[in-house]
């Protein structure tokens, strides 16, 4: 499919305009058209011009797009979805707030890296050649275009809509009388007693604000107790305090839910906090600080306690992005920018709140299913519900479950199941990101106290998960678990568990291979695949990634699986390139690959000679993708498409046609660097036929959705699916319809 001609790749169109009176404008109740396809064309790393030729070298970086500015395209197509008819009101909302949920962690984590290149001197590239200067400038560009667009579909679209459905977002100016005395009350009893101003003179200096904590710049006449000149002012807002907070009923129009923000609860009530001044203005801001840190192995006897330092300096690392109200004068930017050693290119006016994130706990609040997506109860495989024991149905065959579609219960229940059988001896398992009171950290503190051998290889340095991790390593400990904590130079990030069984008189080994983590939440929100095995060459060789882990030793021979950083990388090469040989004898040769991102070049240099040989390769990348794909005698073969819907796509499956005798493997891999060298992973085959067939099918329908799915073009633009003549297809309703029970 051609794009549209882009002579200049500027962003999404903007948004309509919206009158509050007529409901939500892109809803299919106020129209009986199509919506207009959005092209979502902000620019990662190629600009249009001839394309390259066909016999040049596969490391030209004409071929690559940038890793972090595709990465920020995804982050736009997560906003897309605020837009999206089709997606429930108060779902689109959610999708709104997730993007500044993304966006705050790529400044935190991906800007902030770029920043410490320019900083350092640093003008290394990647594959795609650029520097990290020029592709800064470019990330503020299209990063100053999204917020304000975010700003302008909250204000313009969301709001009017939902104030439609009732639910209403009261600012200070539309309080009423007994709203404001309501207000006046919450402010003296929870707000006064626990707000620390800042008066800013040579004996306060400016404080160390806290990560992404919701501050207050306040300027200030008269004069003090002290007999101080009034000036400046900083008022961080407590963080134990709600961002959003729902009126009583009685104070609300009849059928309506209202809410006010703290921030407009403290903005009105600013000259309380400084009595007798006069405010002249209160202004607030946000900013964010680089998160990233990392260990040094030769520096590091104690990894805990390392982190633990670690945790405590990520709270106050160097800023990276400013966050001020629309209405806060030039002065006073300046001033906040001078304050964290920020460029102009770093403030970010914002029309609204400037912690828009703290809205999710709405999501929560509000009783109103009619604009959420609707319930459902994940589903059994059959042999699950024939069995009284789990390891008798695993016994009997391979078991295969797609999350959230079906349950991510039985993976617990099994746990619980080996904690409380006298005929289990050992259990091991890896853990990434699970919570410290999880049903499956629970179960492996059960199974120590039951005189289990349990060993938990806990991957402390999971971002953002580091502090629940320390938390569940210390739980396990005390309950008597051996806690491991990988290998120093690598992440853990392979999802294993093994446990041994003793029956009839003989040890019988069990495990559960992943894609994805061991939490609960997360299960019903992403999709994954989970297999539960009892097959000798599987379960022995997942013994042997375990005593790799614990022990010490040279490599250890791996017969089924494929493990990182060993041979991962190699075999998913080589398997590429053995499609590209059958194209080249002129046999059929399709490969399918899925995962989150695909960034590494070497694999993405087999794809390119996998298609010069004729491959047909189809690519599902939910998030980055370097790859330049449909380039005529390079990449003419390749599709890539992302899918952008209720759940996040988080399978990593690459299946081979291989001349008829296909294989299917599952992973807890990306096609990245970090994957392949640098973290322990697993990529494990699917033997059963059945399972490995069903697989496909799941695949062969995310290839024919045309209703959230946005396909790459040659440009770096992508382009949203649309029905047109054809039966709507998504592929996660299509999943959920077919393996899940409606409520």
């Amino acid at each position: 499919m051609e794009a549209p001609h882009n002579p200049d790749l500027q962003g999404p169109p903007d948004i309509p305009p919206v009158d509050p009176t007529a409901g939500d404008p892109l809803s299919s109740e106020t129209t009986t058209e199509q919506p207009t396809p959005r092209l979502n064309q902000t620019r990662t790393g190629i600009k249009p011009k001839a394309l390259p030729d066909p016999q040049a070298d596969l490391t030209d970086p004409s071929l690559y797009f940038n890793r972090e500015l595709s990465h920020l395209q995804f982050n736009v197509r997560v906003l897309e979805q605020a837009l999206d008819a089709a997606h429930p009101l108060l779902n689109r909302l959610m999708f709104l707030l997730i993007f500044s949920s993304n966006m705050d962690e790529f400044f935190e984590i991906r800007v902030a890296g770029l920043k410490n290149q320019v900083a350092l001197g640093d003008d290394a590239s990647g594959a795609d050649g650029r520097s990290p200067r020029s592709v800064l400038a470019e990330i503020s560009r299209i990063a100053h275009d999204q917020v304000a667009r975010q700003y302008r579909i909250l204000n313009e679209v969301l709001i009017p809509a939902l104030e439609a459905h009732k639910l209403r977002f009261r600012r200070r100016d539309d309080w009423s009388d007994a709203q404001r005395a309501w207000v006046r009350d919450i402010v003296d009893a929870e707000i006064m007693p626990v707000v620390s101003p800042i008066g800013l003179d040579p004996s306060h200096p400016f404080p160390r604000l806290v990560n992404k904590s919701l501050n207050f710049i306040v300027e200030l006449e008269g004069k003090d107790a002290f007999g101080r000149e009034g000036g400046l002012a900083i008022l961080p807002a407590p963080r134990s305090l709600p961002r959003v907070i729902a009126l009583p009923a009685e104070l609300c129009e009849e059928g309506f839910s209202e809410y006010v923000f703290l921030s407009s609860m403290i903005h009105a009530h600013a000259e309380e906090v400084f009595p007798g001044m006069t405010v002249h203005g209160c202004y607030q801001f946000r900013l964010t600080r680089n998160a990233d840190f990392s260990v040094d192995p030769e520096e590091v006897s104690d990894l805990a306690s390392a982190l633990r330092g670690e945790l405590l300096a990520r709270r106050y690392g160097s800023g990276v992005r400013l966050e001020v109200a629309s209405n806060c004068p030039d002065e006073l930017a300046r001033f906040l920018l001078a304050q964290f050693s920020l460029e102009e290119g770093d403030l970010y006016r914002v029309d609204g709140p400037v912690n828009l994130t703290r809205m999710m706990s709405v999501l929560g609040e509000v009783d109103r299913p009619e604009l959420l997506y609707r319930p459902f109860t994940p589903g059994l495989p059959k042999p699950l519900g024939r069995k009284e024991s789990l390891f008798a149905a695993i016994g009997a065959g391979d078991i295969l479950l797609h999350h959230p579609f079906q349950a991510f219960s039985p993976v617990e229940e099994l746990l619980r199941e080996a904690a409380r059988d006298a005929d289990v001896l050992a259990i091991k398992q890896t853990l990434y990101r699970t919570g410290a009171d999880s049903p499956i950290v629970n179960a492996l503190v059960e199974a120590a106290g039951n005189g289990k051998e349990v060993t938990v290889v806990i991957e402390l340095r999971a971002r953002f998960d580091e502090a629940d991790n320390l938390a569940l390593a210390s739980r396990l400990q005390e309950a008597g678990a051996i806690v491991i904590y990988g290998v120093m130079a690598y992440k853990t990030h392979a999802k294993m568990l093994h446990i041994v069984r003793r029956e009839r008189g003989k040890l019988r080994h069990y495990a559960h291979l992943g894609t994805g983590n061991y939490h609960s939440r997360t299960a019903r929100l992403y999709t994954d695949y989970s297999l539960l095995t009892a097959r000798p060459g599987l379960c022995e060789d997942v013994h042997r990634v375990f005593q790799q882990l614990s022990g010490m030793g040279q490599t250890r021979r791996i017969e089924t699986l494929l493990h990182a950083p060993f041979t991962l990388h190699e075999r998913l090469v080589a398997m590429i390139e053995r499609e590209a040989e059958h194209a080249r004898r002129g046999r059929p040769a399709h490969l399918i690959v899925k995962c989150n991102s695909l960034t590494e070049p070497r694999l993405i240099q087999a794809l390119y000679r996998a298609s010069r040989a004729g491959v047909e390769c189809d690519l599902i990348i939910r998030g980055m993708c370097c790859l330049r794909p449909g380039i005529p005698g390079i990449s003419e073969t390749i599709r890539v498409r992302s899918i952008i819907g209720r759940f996040l796509e988080h399978t990593r499956v690459f299946h081979f046609h291989n001349d008829g005798k296909p294989e299917t493997w599952c992973s807890s891999a990306d096609f990245m660097a970090r994957n392949m060298f640098h973290r322990v992973e697993i990529g494990f085959p699917l033997l059963e036929k059945k399972l490995a067939a069903r697989v496909r099918k799941d695949l062969e329908t995310y290839l024919v959705d045309n209703c959230q799915s946005w396909l790459l073009q040659p440009d770096g633009s992508y382009l949203k699916q649309q029905p047109g003549d054809e039966a709507p297809i998504s592929a996660q309703e299509t999943l959920l319809y077919a393996y899940a029970t409606r409520a």
